[in-house]
């Protein structure tokens, strides 16, 4: 076997030792998509918030419920959006969507997501919501940092910018609306892009 057919084996070995561990499937429109409903969601928590009597949020009023039923709502749409687009790239790709891969990427990504869900959920039941932008932003980072072993290594980035984003909104809780625009909405279209022009074409 010749040096050139020895590197060559080599390669394919290593290609579907990566396919095998890691999933590709992730859609980049996804990610835009994701970040244009973030946009909507924003707006309408704005218009909501600067349209009420007090003109600002409280947790026990009727407008933050409005408020956390617009967060899941986005939440709910990026998430469904996500596996619809993934999906579709999945089979043009003749990948099979839920695999040891997939499953390996979720449980790393939840771990960190819905342990910061949590106990974010417990801070604004004690009335401790000032930096749940921040924390929202650095809980979503460690989560795709997490996970980007199991996919596109360039997820990671996205992660670092987030928990970069979540740690200076920290320092200025008082603009934690505009950070969560920022990271949630601007940072996945730009992201979502770049996978997009990247992988997905």
């Amino acid at each position: 076997m010749s040096t050139k057919e020895y590197l060559k084996d080599i390669t394919e070995i290593k290609d579907m030792m990566n396919k095998s561990s890691r999933f590709f499937s992730l859609s980049g429109l996804s990610g835009i998509m994701a970040g244009i409903y973030a946009l909507i969601g924003a707006a309408i928590a704005y218009y909501l918030v600067t349209t009420s009597q007090r003109g600002y949020l409280i947790t026990d009023g009727k407008i933050f419920n409005y408020i956390l039923i617009d967060l899941a709502a986005v939440a709910l749409v990026s998430t469904l959006t996500a596996i619809v687009l993934s999906t579709q790239k999945a089979k043009r790709n003749n990948e099979i969507l839920w695999n040891t891969a997939s499953r390996r990427l979720l449980v790393a990504f939840l771990i960190p997501l819905v342990t910061g869900g949590v106990y974010i959920l417990i801070k604004i039941a004690t009335n401790h919501y000032g930096l749940t932008g921040s924390l929202m932003l650095i809980f979503y980072g460690l989560a795709l940092v997490n996970a980007s072993k199991y996919t596109i290594g360039n997820v990671k980035y996205l992660g670092y910018i987030e928990i970069v984003l979540g740690l200076i909104c920290a320092i200025y809780p008082g603009y934690g609306f505009w950070f969560w625009v920022l990271g949630f909405g601007v940072m996945h279209i730009i992201y979502g892009s770049l996978i997009y022009f990247k992988h997905d074409r």
